[in-house]
């Protein structure tokens, strides 16, 4: 198994990286070793985690996926839209607990699809989810010293404009350019919003605006391992125009009962070890992110596919996207990632080499964020 070609320098080629993420179980360890070598060239001895709080804004979304939990109609029992108050109760809870990040994650645009939700958006004097998401991230910046990073679906240029002025960094997952997927019976199936091209047009004109951006794939759901590279290689190809993907998340699907895909098989320790390496190797230069909660008991290996960081862990809300997996305790997640040599550092939502696009611009954006980081770019160490 060749991992590169005679210029080791040389961006991994589509054939290349597919040959790679295929390879036997006896070419695994080589692969994991020069996916281990890259990451310790890009950030040597440190893995880092953002401390947040989740705040799931809305629960209403007008897009059906097979695989998520999350969503729900009017009615539902569990159907949510939280308040102004609720918001800034959770995000101030976290700020005693030492958290920096608050996460809104929330459908995309429900008012489009039930007028219940167009009535709580008039009680709250707001014309859109996106125009309430806006206020949600401003309040919490000017009351507390939380910075937000919202994951709010498809974006137009004037909403990445908008919320960039409100937040430092955002995130869309891009999950999979394999549009067959949302064919009858398929994972995106009565998803609009889950359309590759649409995604994929949200995260160029975040670059095309200089947002520092989250994205990544969802493993598992129906794609074949040649998809998973062309996932990676359209993020790659997006970085390398614009340089805004500041992390991607390697996510790996899991069974959940009632759901459509419930009877699905999950991707192996192997698919998401190769999947990691890969990713590393196609993007050396990368943050290259797994979530530990989506494969405990045995999370710390994916240290050994080449990631740099564990993403946000909270001390206080639960991962509402994956409630049955409870984060690991942090000071456990420091011990096993010390296990494996390694330094946890607590970043902000922005990453160290994107802070400095924030602090530039002037303003309450630009404040809060001094405020919040230390000299390297990480976040400041409580005294």
């Amino acid at each position: 198994m060749r991992l590169s070609g005679p210029d080791h320098d040389a961006p991994l080629t589509r054939r290349s990286a597919i040959e790679l993420i295929g390879c036997g179980d006896n070419d695994l360890p080589a692969l994991l070793s020069a996916a281990r070598t890259a990451k310790e060239r890009f950030r040597p001895g440190i893995i880092t985690y953002s401390r947040k709080v989740f705040l799931p804004l809305t629960n209403l979304c007008r897009d059906y996926c097979g695989y998520c939990t999350f969503r729900r109609d009017p009615g539902d029992a569990g159907a949510h839209t939280m308040a102004p108050d609720e918001v800034l109760a959770v995000a101030q809870a976290g700020e005693k607990l030492g958290c920096t990040e608050a996460l809104f994650s929330l459908g995309d645009k429900p008012e489009l699809l039930f007028p219940e939700m167009r009535e709580t958006l008039r009680r709250f004097g707001c014309k859109s989810t996106l125009h309430y998401l806006e206020a949600m991230c401003e309040l919490v910046l000017r009351e507390t010293s939380l910075l937000p990073h919202p994951n709010p679906g498809l974006l137009s240029a004037e909403w990445i404009s908008r919320l960039a002025r409100v937040s430092p960094s955002m995130g869309l997952m891009l999950e999979t350019t394999r549009a067959s997927l949302l064919a009858s019976g398929s994972a995106h199936d009565n998803a609009p919003d889950k359309h590759p091209a649409k995604r994929l047009r949200t995260i160029e004109e975040a670059g095309r605006q200089g947002v520092p951006f989250t994205t990544g794939l969802l493993i598992g759901i129906g794609e074949s391992r040649a998809d998973r590279v062309d996932t990676l290689l359209a993020i790659r190809d997006l970085h390398e125009r614009y340089g805004h993907i500041q992390e991607v998340i390697v996510q790996n699907f899991r069974v959940k009962p009632h759901i459509p895909m419930m009877n699905w098989p999950e991707p192996s320790r192997d698919e998401m070890l190769r999947t990691l390496a890969v990713a590393r190797l196609l993007m050396p230069d990368v943050n290259i992110q797994a979530p530990p909660n989506l494969s405990a008991p045995y999370y710390d290996d994916l240290l050994d596919a080449g990631i740099n960081d564990w993403g946000g862990i909270s001390p206080l809300t639960p991962d509402f996207i994956n409630p049955e997996k409870p984060w690991p305790h942090l000071e456990q997640l420091r011990m096993r990632t010390a296990a494996k040599g390694f330094e946890l550092r607590q970043r902000l939502p922005v990453y160290p080499e994107f802070v400095k696009r924030i602090v530039a611009r002037p303003g309450l954006l630009s404040d809060k964020v001094n405020c919040a980081v230390d000299g390297e770019g990480f976040a400041r160490r409580a005294a």
